[in-house]
C-alpha cells in the first residue's frame, strides 16, 4: 500500500486530535509537520506512559515497532486519546540489512517512504552539528592549538549516516602543512553520535545548548578535559539543531498521531526517542506508547535509568514483545526451523522471556506480554506460551495480530492495558542503583541483576578510567552499557538465559554532554558495514510517478 492508498488525513486534522493548533505546526507537505513544544509548556503531564520493549532480538525480528504502532491504534480504537512516540530511521540500516523503521502491514506509519529516507532532515542536522565540531577541532590544531589539546588523546570522531566499513579507521591531515595536522581518525554512524543522544535527552533549547558545551572532545597532556565550549563552537552547533529539536508529527495508517523524533542507537547510546517528544505527548494524550531499542536488558534498562532519570518520567506499564520464532531461536532452533511447531525449543526459549519479565519487574513496572503472531504460528503453540506466562510468571499474554488486522488485531491487549492503567499501582517505580553508587558498582548491578552474570571485570585502562571519572566529578552519572544485543552475555552466540558468565569492560567513554558514562563490553561497532547484498539494491524510483519502489524489499512500490 502506498501513501496515496493509505488515505491519510491532513496533518492539521491529526494535530487537532491532540488539540495542537495549526499555528504550532511547521508543515513538511500535507502529511508531516514539526510541532513547537513551547506552546504547551504550561500544560501539565496527564498522560500515562507505556513502554514497549522485547525479549532478546533474533535474526528473524520480533516486531517491536510494529507492535508499538498497532498498540497505539488499538488504544485509540477503544476510545482513548493516544499518541505514539518512536525513533527516526537511519539511512545506514535502511540501506543495509535491518530495513526501515516505520512498521509493517497494517501497523505502519506514513508517509513511510519519506520517513524512511530523509524525513524532515533531523539526521542530517545532527551529522552537520557533529562534524562542525570535528572540523573546528582540526582547524584549532592547524592554527596553533591554543587550548593545548593532546593529539594522542582526541576522542571526537566524525559521523555519516551510512553503513561504510571503509571509514572506521582513517588518517586525516595528509598532504603537507597547508592541509592540517596528520592524525588517526575515523567515522561512526550518525545515530551513535553523542550529539544525537544530547538532542534526545535535552529538556529545552537552553538545556540543549548547555549539554553541547559540555561535550569532551579530548584531553590535554595533564589529562584535563577539552570541551566544545573551550573550542567556542557549541553555540553554532545549537543553531544547526534549533529546528531539528522540534518533534515531528505523522500518523499511522489508521490515523493515530505519532511523534517520530530522534534516533540514538541502543548500544552506544540509550536507544529512545527524544525526551521533548515524549514530554509533549504526555501533555496532550491520555496514553502515550513509546519503545526502547533492542531487548529489555538494553533498551528498557537505559530507558529507565537514563531517559526517565533525565526527564522525571514514571512509566505506568510495559509491554514485552515476544514471538514463537524468537522463543524457538533462544531454545536452540536453527534459523531454517523457526516456523516448525517444536515444543522442546519453544519451552527452552521461554527462559529468555522469563528473565526479561523479571528484569522489568525489578523496576516496579507492571508487565504484560504481546505475542506477535506470525503467519505460520499455530493456535496450540500460542496458547501454550500464554498459559505458561499466567501459571509461571503471573502475567497475562495476548496474541496480537496487528500486522494483519491493524488496531482490531490488538484490541484485547489494549483493553487489558486500559484496565491496568486505571487500577492502583501495586508498587512504586524505582531504579536499580542510586546516583551516588560508584560507576563500577552500577555496571556490576546491571550485569548481575539483569544479565545473570557472575562478575564484571575491567580490562586494560578501563578500571583506571572509571576511577579518574569518579575523581573528576562524573561518578553520579548513570552508566550506558554497550554490548551485543543478541545475548544477555557479551557473546552473541550465547542464546537463551545464560548464567554465571563474566562481563568484561574493555573501554570506558565519557558522554558528558549526554550525561552518561559508556561502558563498552565485548566487541561493539559504532560504524556498521553493509551485508553481501544490501537492502539498497532493492530500491528504485518510478520515473513516471516519482514513487519509491522496493521499500518492502521486493522491488514493488
Amino acid at each position: 500500500m502506498t501513501p496515496g492508498e493509505a488515505d491519510l488525513r491532513p496533518i492539521e486534522a491529526v494535530a487537532a486530535e491532540l488539540d495542537i493548533p495549526a499555528s504550532a505546526l511547521f508543515r513538511f507537505g500535507e502529511h508531516m509537520a514539526k510541532v513547537d513544544p513551547t506552546v504547551f509548556v504550561d500544560r501539565p503531564r496527564r498522560g500515562r506512559l507505556v513502554l514497549v520493549t522485547a525479549m532478546t532480538p533474533t535474526p528473524a525480528g520480533e516486531g517491536k515497532t510494529t507492535t508499538s504502532i498497532g498498540l497505539g491504534d488499538g488504544l485509540r480504537r477503544i476510545g482513548l486519546r493516544t499518541a505514539v512516540c518512536l525513533r527516526e530511521p537511519s539511512l545506514g540500516p535502511r540501506f543495509g540489512a535491518k530495513g526501515g523503521a516505520t512498521g509493517g502491514g497494517r501497523a505502519r506509519i506514513e508517509p513511510a517512504d519519506r520517513i524512511d529516507l530523509h524525513f524532515t532532515g533531523d539526521m542530517h542536522a545532527v551529522g552537520s552539528a557533529h562534524d562542525l565540531l570535528a572540523a573546528v577541532l582540526d582547524n584549532h590544531l592547524h592554527w596553533g592549538n591554543e587550548v593545548g589539546l593532546d593529539v594522542r588523546r582526541i576522542a571526537w570522531r566524525r559521523v555519516v549516516d551510512m553503513n561504510d566499513r571503509a571509514l572506521r579507521r582513517i588518517v586525516v591531515g595528509l598532504g603537507g602543512p597547508a592541509d592540517g595536522v596528520p592524525r588517526e581518525d575515523g567515522f561512526d554512524i550518525t545515530p551513535a553520535s553523542e550529539v544525537m543522544a544530547i538532542l534526545c535527552l535535552a529538556r529545552d533549547l537552553g538545556d540543549l545548548r548547555a549539554r553541547l558545551g559540555r561535550i569532551v572532545v579530548g584531553r590535554r597532556r595533564d589529562r584535563s578535559a577539552v570541551t566544545a565550549e573551550d573550542l567556542g563552537v557549541a553555540g553554532a552547533m545549537a543553531a544547526l539543531l534549533r529546528d531539528a529539536f522540534r518533534p515531528n508529527l505523522v500518523q499511522s495508517r489508521e490515523g493515530t498521531p505519532v511523534f517520530v523524533h530522534g534516533g540514538p542507537f541502543a548500544n552506544i547510546a540509550h536507544g529512545c526517542n527524544s525526551l521533548v517528544a515524549t514530554d509533549l505527548a504526555l501533555r496532550l494524550a491520555e496514553v502515550v506508547v513509546t519503545e526502547a531499542g533492542f531487548g529489555a536488558d538494553l533498551g528498557a534498562e537505559k530507558f529507565f535509568h537514563i531517559k526517565c532519570r533525565a526527564g522525571g518520567l514514571e512509566p505506568a506499564a510495559a509491554v514485552l514483545v515476544a514471538s514463537l520464532r524468537a522463543l524457538r531461536w533462544h531454545g536452540g532452533a536453527p534459523r531454517e526451523a523457526l516456523d516448525r511447531d517444536d515444543d522442546a525449543t519453544l519451552d527452552r526459549g521461554f527462559a529468555n522471556l522469563a528473565r526479561h519479565v523479571a528484569g522489568v519487574r525489578r523496576f516496579g513496572v507492571p508487565v504484560v506480554v504481546a505475542l506477535n503472531r506470525m503467519a505460520a504460528d499455530s493456535e496450540r503453540a500460542l496458547a501454550r506460551v500464554a498459559d505458561r506466562c499466567r501459571r509461571e510468571l503471573g502475567i497475562e499474554a495476548f496474541v496480537c495480530e496487528h500486522f494483519a488486522r491493524g488496531g482490531a488485531g490488538i484490541e484485547a491487549l489494549a483493553a487489558h492495558l486500559r484496565d491496568l492503567l486505571a487500577a492502583p499501582r501495586p508498587e512504586p517505580f524505582r531504579f536499580l542503583y542510586p546516583e551516588d553508587r560508584p560507576l563500577l558498582d552500577k555496571i556490576r548491578t546491571i550485569a548481575t541483576v539483569l544479565y545473570g552474570a557472575a562478575e564484571v571485570v575491567t580490562e586494560g585502562r578501563a578500571g583506571r578510567d572509571l576511577a579518574e571519572l569518579e575523581e573528576a566529578g562524573f561518578g553520579r552519572l548513570p552508566v550506558c552499557i554497550a554490548k551485543t544485543q543478541f545475548s544477555f552475555s557479551v557473546d552473541p552466540a550465547l542464546r537463551g538465559a545464560p548464567e554465571g558468565h563474566v562481563v568484561p569492560v574493555r573501554e570506558v567513554r565519557l558522554a558528558a554532554g549526554a550525561g552518561f558514562v559508556v561502558a563498552i563490553c565485548g566487541e561493539i561497532m559504532t560504524m556498521p558495514g553493509l551485508p553481501r547484498r544490501p537492502a539498497a539494491l532493492a530500491l528504485d524510483i518510478d520515473p513516471a510517478s516519482g514513487r519509491i519502489l522496493g521499500l518492502d524489499g521486493t522491488g514493488r512500490p
